[in-house]
């Protein structure tokens, strides 16, 4: 677009008509403001015209609209033109529609702040205002409220009528909690069933009653969903500031706690943390004791699991897995005592610990002849802490002839990973600079894990062994695996099943892409000590190496995971009419709509393959 000094449009080219839809001759002669949106204040139009008039030149971001009054975003350039004499004689305006780009930066402003589900404030954007709310607190001296809460029944209605049914029950959850609660609060889904709330503004307890009376008269609503009525109740734990004087972990830990009071206590009540969850506290801290005595006494010791390629059967690496050879309670497994450690001093003690015994033992196979890929589980405390990279990088110089390539840390993805900025900017020195490699550990159990792919550089994705392991009975955990591997090859990342543990399981995964596995079905994890053995007379099943040189085709494929599934449904069903046992038997999916075998003739007929007529 050119203007005269006026300033006044004197000519347009076609794609100025493309854009705006004006023509030229509806424009020539106007003042580009027919274009203005009223987005931008005066304030930014003189601001504009100011570095015109001072430098000849302005560029930026704008807002403009349409003739048919649809808003555009725009990166505009506006350069002045002079005469021989040094004068102004026309202003040339360049510009291109950067709207879908814009609406693109806001769907990942949303998806880096927001719960992608409910819309909700995911962990990060909660932890901010989390802060916020404590400093506005202490401003005003009044009370914040911290409340945790799970859903009770929430797991039936997932089993019964599938996860899609209850994620339309957590929707409108979220909407409930939403409106029953004040403009200034917070609500946050955590993952799962989970929600937490900040109730700022607070004056006493029994106003933070009235309010979450009216929450749980929310959510206590039935909830209509395909023709069904379903109820659900609420267990919620409280906990105030500054009558419970802690930071904001602490201050979440003890609302999670009271939450489970409430949940011993019957369910669909809340309770509020009191001198019990104290006390519960001191034997954590008792038990905190006990740990850093084990592991000063060295009775921590490393297991390690066997990765394989299954194309092949060629052992390519190993997990490092820590155990505590505890004198009474004999080995432990690290659910018994990591979670205890975490969040203290002892998490990144140990932590480091692990990462040199693990090196020390690549190197000890190496002088033996080994050569694997050592994988080492790391937390997102102890990969945020500010002395990490140094400390590696001191470990990794101790062992010279260790090639870094040979090294692997497994980030466990359901971990709240914290400042996402900063774990990229350490996994991209631990690549560029270190040259060790990186994977997302348990991935698909994380609050956020489409978030974490797409803005972490990690060479290679972990399949959860809880979904890997339930394959053959749920058909929603085979998509979801079929998701991630097909997400992780468009992302050119390595994708690793862990929790294979038969040959049906590592046959269906070969199916779908997927060819790196570990699992019991495999190796269950052994001293280092049993490795060279175990490697001497591991035999891969023929199965897989078979399916792998002679690839199926779709069709083939298709059938022979009906085939598997169908076949483990079976036994199941078998196992469960045989059963002695006075438990209630783990039945196989008894639903057809929710079934691999419905699944599979529905796909089926979608594509074709199969005629219900027939």
């Amino acid at each position: 677009m050119i203007t005269d000094t006026r300033p006044a449009i004197i000519n347009v080219n076609p794609v100025f008509s493309e854009i705006t839809g004006y023509s030229a001759e509806e424009v020539i002669g106007k003042n580009p403001n027919i274009l203005r949106s009223n987005k931008q204040s005066q304030e930014f139009y003189a601001n504009m015209w100011k570095s015109i008039l001072e430098t000849g030149h302005w560029q930026g971001e704008i807002w403009n609209r349409k003739k048919d009054g649809t808003l555009y975003a725009e990166l505009l350039t506006i350069s002045s033109v002079y005469d021989d004499e040094g004068k102004v004689q026309n202003y040339i305006s360049l510009f291109s529609d950067i709207t879908q780009l814009k609406y693109q930066q806001q769907a990942l402003e949303q998806m880096a702040h927001f719960d992608v589900l409910t819309r909700l404030p995911n962990r990060t954007l909660f932890a901010d205002r989390f802060h916020q709310a404590i400093a506005r607190c202490k401003r005003n001296k009044s009370l914040l409220a911290i409340v945790f809460l799970d859903l009770d029944g929430f797991k039936p209605i997932n089993d019964r009528y599938g996860h899609e049914s209850g994620d339309k029950v957590l929707i409108e959850v979220a909407k409930r909690i939403k409106h029953a609660i004040r403009d200034e609060d917070t609500a946050s889904r955590l993952g799962g069933d989970e929600f937490a709330l900040l109730l700022t503004g607070i004056v006493s307890q029994d106003q933070c009653k009235q309010i979450l009376s009216r929450i749980y008269q929310a959510i206590s609503r039935p909830y209509s969903l395909d023709d069904q009525t379903l109820a659900l109740g609420v267990s919620g734990g409280v906990t105030l500031y500054p009558l419970d004087d802690g930071d904001p972990d602490t201050l979440l830990r003890h609302a999670d706690h009271a939450m489970y009071q409430a949940k011993m206590a019957g369910k669909n009540r809340y309770h509020f943390f009191d001198t019990g969850a104290v006390q519960q506290l001191a034997h954590k801290h008792r038990q905190l004791q006990n740990i850093e005595k084990a592991f000063e006494q060295q009775e921590f010791c490393l297991y390690f699991q066997p990765k394989i390629d299954m194309r092949n059967g060629r052992v390519f690496g190993a997990e490092a897995l820590l155990r505590w050879r505890h004198p009474q309670k004999g080995m432990l497994q690290p659910a018994a005592f990591l979670p205890i450690i975490e969040g203290s001093h002892l998490e990144c003690q140990v932590g480091q610990w692990v990462i040199e015994t693990a090196i020390d033992q690549l190197d000890q196979w190496r002088q033996q002849g080994l050569t694997l890929e050592m994988s080492i589980n790391i937390s997102s405390r102890h990969l945020l802490d500010s002395d990490f990279i140094t400390q590696f990088q001191e470990i990794l110089s101790n062992y010279p002839t260790i090639s870094p390539e040979n090294v692997q840390l497994e980030i466990l993805e359901n971990s709240a990973l914290g400042d996402l900025n900063l774990v990229n900017k350490v996994i991209k020195t631990l690549s560029e600079t270190l040259h060790v490699s990186t994977a997302l550990d348990d991935f698909g159990t994380g609050y956020s894990s489409l978030t974490h792919l797409r803005y972490l550089p990690v060479d290679t994705v972990k399949i959860d062994q809880g979904f890997v392991r339930d394959m053959l009975d749920d058909p929603n955990d085979f998509s979801i695996i079929e998701g991630v591997i097909s997400l992780s090859q468009a992302l050119h990342r390595q994708v690793i099943a862990e929790g294979v543990e038969s040959s049906d399981h590592g046959l269906m995964l070969l199916m779908q892409g997927c060819y790196l596995a570990q699992g019991y079905g495999i190796a269950r994890p052994m001293p280092a000590e049993e490795l060279p053995q175990w490697l001497s007379e591991y035999r891969c099943p023929k199965q897989w190496i078979e399916l792998a040189n002679k690839p199926l085709s779709e069709h083939q494929a298709a059938l022979e995971q009906l085939w598997l599934t169908d076949k483990h449904w079976l036994q199941r069903l078998k196992n469960c009419l045989l059963s002695s046992s006075n438990t209630l038997p783990d039945w196989p999916i008894m639903n057809y709509h929710l079934c691999h075998c419905g699944r599979w003739l529905k796909l089926a007929q979608i594509h074709g393959d199969f005629d219900p007529a027939n």
